[in-house]
C-alpha cells in the first residue's frame, strides 16, 4: 500500500494520494484581509494548484466541504463557487458555519479528488 504525501508538517500535509484519491488539507484565501470573493477565487486558485500537483484537476472533485464565518457571505461565495465548478462535475458539498483558525479568514475549503487517470 503506498500513500503519498506532499509538504509534509509537523500538524498535516498539503496534499495526501492513497489509492488513486487525493485529500487536500483545507485552503484559505492568499490575502486574508479581502472580502468574501476575493477570498474564494483565491482559495479555488490554490485547489487547483494543488489538484494540478497531485495529477488532479477540478472535473475530478469527488467531495467538498467549505467552511464560512459568516452564513451571510453564502451568497457570494457561491457565486464564485457555481462559476469554478465545470458543467456536470459538481462533487458531494456540505457547507457549514465555522470559527475559522484565524479570524480575518471568511472562507475555507477542504476537497477530495479522484486522480486523472
Amino acid at each position: 500500500m503506498s500513500i503519498i504525501r506532499v509538504d509534509v508538517g509537523t500538524r498535516m500535509s498539503s496534499i495526501v494520494v492513497h489509492q488513486g484519491t487525493v485529500y487536500l488539507c483545507g485552503q484559505v484565501a492568499k490575502d486574508k484581509y479581502q472580502g468574501i470573493t476575493e477570498q474564494t477565487v483565491t482559495m479555488l486558485e490554490e485547489v487547483d494548484t494543488l489538484l494540478a500537483q497531485a495529477g488532479s484537476s477540478r472535473e475530478h472533485l469527488l467531495s467538498a466541504t467549505i467552511y464560512l464565518k459568516d452564513m451571510g457571505d453564502y451568497d457570494a461565495m457561491n457565486a464564485v463557487w457555481d462559476a469554478w465548478v465545470p458543467k456536470g462535475h459538481a462533487p458531494a458539498r456540505a457547507c457549514v458555519q465555522a470559527a475559522i483558525a484565524e479570524p480575518e479568514y471568511l472562507v475555507e475549503v477542504s476537497v477530495i479528488a479522484a486522480v486523472a487517470v
